[in-house]
C-alpha cells in the first residue's frame, strides 16, 4: 500500500510537471503532498504507511552512487577544473554551515536544534548520521533535508539566471553543494556536465560537511 501510495503520488506530479512546465510544479513537493492529504483523508496511520513504502529507502544508496557514471564520463574536465571545483564546494560548504550559525544565533535556537539543521544541504543517508552523532533530532534534520533539496530543484534555473551564470561546471557544483540529489536532478536536466559536477559535489559536499559540522557544533 505504502509504495502503491507513493507511486500514485509521484506519478500524478510527473504528469502536472508536463502538462504545466513550470519549476513550481515540482513532482517531489506534489507527491509529498498527495501523500499527506491521502493518509489524512483515509486516517491510516503513518506507521502502518511506512512499513510498506520503507523498501523505497533501500534504493536510496545505489541511485546516489549511479550518479558516479556521469561524472565518469566528465572525468577530463573534472581534471582540467580540479583546483576551482575543491574551492568551489568547499566555499558552498562553508556557506552553508556559516549560514545556519548566524540564523541559529539570530533565532536563539538550542544546542540540539542547531545541530539538526546544520546537516540540511547533504543527502539524507549521511544527515541523519551527522545529526544522531551531534545530538540533534533525525526527524527534523530529514525534513529540512527535503525542503531544502526541493527549493533548490525549484529555484536553480531562476537563481542562474539572476546571477548570470553560465559556466555549466559553476551551475552543476552551486546546485549539488546546495541541494544534494534533488537539486541534482534538476542539473542532470539542465545538461550533462552540469549533472556530473552536482553529483560530483554531493559526494565531496557530504565529506566536508561531516567534518565541518563537528567544529561548527562546538559554537552553540
Amino acid at each position: 500500500m505504502g509504495v502503491a501510495i507513493s507511486i500514485l503520488g509521484y506519478w500524478i506530479g510527473l504528469r502536472l510537471k508536463k502538462r504545466f512546465r513550470s519549476a513550481l510544479v515540482n513532482p517531489l513537493l506534489i507527491a509529498i503532498i498527495f501523500v499527506i492529504l491521502t493518509l489524512l483523508i483515509l486516517r491510516i496511520d503513518y506507521d502502518d504507511y511506512y512499513n510498506g513504502a520503507k523498501y523505497f529507502s533501500y534504493l536510496l544508496t545505489p541511485a546516489t552512487i549511479c550518479l558516479a557514471i556521469p561524472l565518469y564520463q566528465q572525468l577530463e574536465l573534472l581534471k582540467k577544473n580540479l583546483r576551482a571545483i575543491l574551492v568551489g564546494i568547499a566555499a558552498g560548504v562553508l556557506s552553508s554551515l556559516g549560514s545556519i550559525y548566524v540564523l541559529s544565533r539570530l533565532f536563539h535556537f538550542t544546542h540540539e536544534q542547531y545541530v539538526t539543521m546544520l546537516p540540511k544541504s547533504i543527502t539524507t543517508a549521511i544527515g541523519i548520521s551527522v545529526s544522531e552523532e551531534l545530538g540533534g533530532v533525525p526527524t527534523i534534520t530529514v525534513v529540512a533535508i527535503i525542503l531544502t533539496g526541493i527549493l533548490g530543484n525549484v529555484s536553480a534555473e531562476w537563481i542562474c539566471r539572476l546571477f548570470r551564470i553560465t559556466e555549466p561546471v559553476a551551475k552543476g557544483l552551486a546546485i549539488g553543494t546546495g541541494s544534494h540529489a534533488i537539486g541534482t536532478a534538476k542539473a542532470t536536466e539542465m545538461g550533462k556536465v552540469e549533472g556530473a559536477m552536482s553529483g560530483l559535489a554531493i559526494a565531496l559536499s557530504g565529506l566536508l560537511t561531516v567534518i565541518g559540522a563537528s567544529v561548527f557544533a562546538q559554537f552553540i
